[in-house]
């Protein structure tokens, strides 16, 4: 894969990276900047669905004085901080219809208006590698995305396959980690043992490299010896190797402690699910298995979800808009 992507890196033309949430699109977009002629120049990566709409346009645009309560100056935004490099917009199939409009805008002329400036500012050359997990066609077909900055984006398509389907990545990817995070004051480890190797390749990844990374990290404070040995890898790894008894109990997943969490410990939706989505430690489909356990408790009431959710009242229009925005809002008949 590295020849295709200094191919790509060279063409320096706008990029598409697609693929399952956890999959290393950032680091695809990282490796395209390294091998780019821009390696030179800044680096800017902008999560696009972590940021409300207007804070998205200001943080990408800039903003003069007074524009705004709290502007009390004036702010480049990251699209000139990127000026002559590589902007990284992640998450892009999160972007409203109107900023995808001054997005396709920009793209088209090179040029920024800050947001409350009258006129359009500095002419800038930035490459844009954009990256989504959603199915951009399907939200083209649908309404949801623009046609016309689709195939604005969509110059050179990279794929980035779930870990499963590259098993082979998985030893090199465990030991950059464990190069990464081996530090002397978390763990005297340097080294994974083969039996441990073999069973993080045979693993499944549904939460792909970024559930990989965890692993490593978690394996490297559990760890009292140099090398990571098979005990001290999560039950769920271990759990599926060839040749151990079947393992026959449903496997807890993340869903399962968040909806413990949310009913056991009387902890709010907003306080425990909402800020992981958003820092994209949990995956859209984490969120609807949340909600379709606490539907089938209230037998397919939406208010009584959010009462149980521990929200105020008057959350419950926003808890139905935030699930409808991030299609997360499974169908409440199928629980009736």
């Amino acid at each position: 894969m590295r020849k295709e992507l200094e191919r790509v890196a060279r063409a320096d033309a706008k990029v598409l990276i697609t693929g399952e949430s956890g999959t290393g699109k950032e680091v695809v977009a990282r490796q395209l900047y390294a091998l780019s002629s821009r390696a030179h120049r800044a680096f800017v990566p902008v999560n696009c669905a972590g940021l409300p709409e207007t804070l998205l346009e200001s943080e990408l645009f800039g903003h003069v004085k007074g524009s705004f309560t709290g502007a009390f100056r004036d702010k480049p935004g990251k699209l000139e901080v990127a000026d002559e490099g590589i902007i990284f917009l992640d998450e892009v199939g999160e972007m409203t219809l109107r900023m995808q409009g001054l997005l396709l805008r920009f793209l088209e002329t090179g040029e920024i208006q800050k947001v409350g400036a009258e006129r359009t500012g500095s002419r800038v050359n930035v490459r844009t590698i954009t990256a989504t997990n959603r199915n951009l066609r399907e939200m083209v077909a649908s309404g949801e995305f623009r046609e016309d900055l689709f195939y604005r984006l969509n110059v050179i398509h990279l794929i980035v396959p779930p870990l499963r389907e590259r098993r082979e990545d998985v030893p090199e990817l465990a030991n950059h980690f464990l190069a990464r995070f081996a530090k002397p004051e978390v763990s005297s480890a340097r080294a994974i043992s083969a039996d441990a190797m073999a069973m993080l390749s045979a693993y499944r990844w549904p939460g792909n490299v970024r559930e990989l990374q965890n692993v490593i990290e978690r394996a490297l404070v559990k760890c009292r010896t140099e090398i990571i040995e098979p005990a001290d890898l999560p039950p769920e790894v271990r759990a599926e190797q060839p040749g151990t008894p079947p393992f026959r109990e449903r496997r807890r997943t993340v869903a399962d402690q968040l909806y413990e969490q949310i009913t056991r410990d009387h902890q709010s939706f907003w306080t425990t699910v909402y800020p992981l989505f958003l820092q994209r430690e949990i995956t859209r489909q984490s969120v609807r298995e949340v909600v379709q356990r606490g539907l089938r408790e209230s037998r397919g009431n939406y208010k009584i979800v959010a009462r149980n959710f521990n929200m105020d009242q008057r959350d419950y229009k926003k808890f139905l808009n935030f699930l409808r925005k991030h299609h997360c809002q499974p169908k409440f008949m199928e629980f009736r």
